[in-house]
């Protein structure tokens, strides 16, 4: 809740305008039924058509001034809740961006996704609701039951003695319900995750002919959401019938006793009239109040799931420069660097020693899982190391502010995504690069020839990951996007895997002849794309088990060497 009342607080003027106007429409609406038990007690006896009419259009005029103020406090409120959630929206977004490695691995892509999405709209749904019927619910209820103890105490007692019972009982049930809505969301959570399994990976399904294995998947989860989510809504939804007949039974007792008390002269037929009006507004308050309560137990328990990302602190904090800078002529240094993801003894990285100056190039390669891109994902900083140090111009990462250290990079991902946009905004990606820019970049990356003959050109709009475009067009442009920056610092992930000899070849002259000033750092699984790197890094397990150049470690590092042999042939 703590989270609902920090943004709403910015628009408390506004919220206090909206409530206002709800609290005048609620007392006018009060009002109707005490000006009709008047007119048929008081003003009909007269028989004076006049005042009957007089009456009358007060009721009426009464009546539009409601449906007046209930309009606007209503809009009020929607542009209240919208506003909030746009902003909420926009932290937890925000949030999300720079969670480091470790905390987007705790939290889950699908679990992100539904609170950015149904946990969102929970909250937006109570913030809306609570301000319309927040306000009107407890003044329909009290009011009434003030109203109808002024008209008769006797038939109003009959009120005084149901409503406790029934806010004992939708307390209780609603601190059960809260907990069971957590679950449901948890549930939505493995939802997406089948969902997005299914979708970024449905070619996979159909190649393996493994559809029904996927349906069996999502058919359990799915039902495990539905049982959550019907345990919940029957507990949520048992105040409802039970107000129901409580007043129901109250409303007889009225009728009961009220009939008895008009034979015996104690009260006006016409106050029975407005006891089962106001019978049925304070019905009314009661239901709103138990459907706010069941907004309230989402609402708090989607809150309190979104606060937690909000809430999470910072594990990649800024360090100062002193104490944290070394003394080299070297661009980048791995000072021994190891690392676990899960800080386990078993080692992704294990004392990991090199440095490269600038304009240099590090070919990376070894076996699935050696740890090649965790490398880079400490480069980079998505992840901090356990022991060492690594160091760029002398400095800790960890000294560099976020954006500005990854500033200084380009990179290419072993699965970099192609934006639903145009060619040209895929490559420029919000820097605001010039057209030269683009293009030059896009000639580098050879593949400049296959978008200038589109009929678009660079307009060209790709979809959704680059579902209209092949695989070596795809890294291509991708390449054209690293590079369009001159990047300090140029990371090529397995970037090639997609492109012919002929073309990884032409794009390596072009990149060592037009962006020299970069230090490259290439992963690659081909030996030709790394054999004329400056440095080249063999790694086996997380451990060096060579470094040097090409020459190098065909002598020094039989890996390399099988690995050269497997894909060269044999050295002549």
């Amino acid at each position: 809740m703590n989270l609902i009342l920090r943004y709403m607080k910015s628009r408390r003027l506004r919220i206090a305008g909206g409530i206002s106007l709800k609290a005048v429409g609620t007392l006018l609406e009060l009002m109707i039924p005490y000006i009709l038990e008047h007119i048929i007690d008081y003003v009909v006896p007269l028989k004076d058509i006049g005042a009957v009419l007089l009456w009358g259009l007060l009721m009426i005029i009464t009546a539009v001034f409601v449906r007046v103020f209930n309009v606007a406090a209503n809009r009020s409120a929607a542009y209240v809740g919208k506003d909030c959630i746009r902003r909420l929206r926009y932290d937890l977004f925000e949030k999300t961006l720079h969670l480091s490695g470790t905390q987007f691995d705790q939290f889950g892509l699908p679990s992100l996704t539904s609170r950015m999405t149904s946990d969102s709209y929970n909250v937006q749904d109570f913030m809306v609701n609570s301000q319309a019927l927040g306000i009107r619910a407890p003044m329909m209820l009290m009011g009434g039951i003030v109203v109808t103890m002024m008209m008769d105490p006797v038939l109003s007692g009959i009120l005084c003695i149901m409503v406790p019972i029934l806010g004992v009982a939708v307390f209780f049930i609603t601190r059960y319900g809260i907990p069971l809505y957590g679950r449901v969301q948890k549930s939505i959570d493995r939802i997406v995750q089948i969902l997005r399994e299914n979708i970024t990976g449905i070619r996979v399904v159909k190649a393996l002919s493994k559809e029904e294995y996927e349906r069996a998947r999502f058919a359990l989860a799915n039902e495990q959401l539905t049982s959550d989510d019907i345990r919940a809504s029957i507990t949520m939804a048992t105040p409802g019938p039970l107000m129901q007949l409580a007043l129901n039974i109250g409303l007889t007792l009225v009728v009961i006793v009220g009939a008895y008390r008009v034979n015996s002269g104690q009260i006006r037929p016409g106050v029975i009239l407005a006891f089962l009006t106001y019978f049925n507004m304070i019905l009314q308050g009661v239901l709103s109040l138990n459907r706010i309560f069941m907004m309230a137990s989402k609402a708090i328990s989607s809150a309190e799931r979104i606060d937690l990302i909000l809430q999470t602190p910072n594990d990649q904090p800024t360090l100062p420069l002193e104490g944290h800078q070394i003394q080299t002529d070297s661009h980048i240094v791995f000072d021994h660097v190891s690392f676990s993801y899960h800080k386990t003894e078993e080692k992704c990285l294990d004392d990991i020693d090199f440095a490269i100056k600038k304009g240099e190039s590090l070919g990376i390669i070894g076996a699935t899982g050696s740890g090649k891109t965790s490398i880079i994902n400490l480069l980079m900083r998505f992840y901090d190391y356990d022991r060492g140090g690594i160091y760029i111009n002398g400095k800790d990462v960890r000294s560099y502010p976020i954006e500005d250290l990854r500033a200084r990079f380009g990179v290419v991902f072993q699965n970099d995504v192609i934006f639903n946009d145009t060619l040209f905004e895929n490559i420029s990606f919000g820097r605001h690069l010039d057209e030269s820019q683009v293009r030059a970049a896009a000639k580098a990356a050879n593949i400049s020839a296959f978008i200038e003959g589109l009929d678009e050109g660079y307009q060209y709009k790709a979809d959704i990951k680059g579902a209209n475009l092949s695989g070596g067009q795809k890294q291509r442009i991708l390449i054209a996007r690293a590079i369009a920056d001159h990047p300090e610092i140029l990371v090529l992930d397995d970037s090639s895997s997609a492109l012919d000899y002929k073309t990884d070849a032409a794009l390596r002259r072009a990149i060592q002849s037009d962006y020299s000033s970069s230090t490259l750092i290439m992963i690659a699984q081909r030996i030709s794309s790394i054999m004329n790197s400056t440095h080249i890094l063999v790694l086996q397990k997380g451990q060096m088990i060579g470094y040097g150049t090409h020459e190098e470690l065909l002598k020094t590092c039989p890996v390399y060497l099988d690995i050269y042999q497997s894909q060269m042939g044999d050295i002549a």
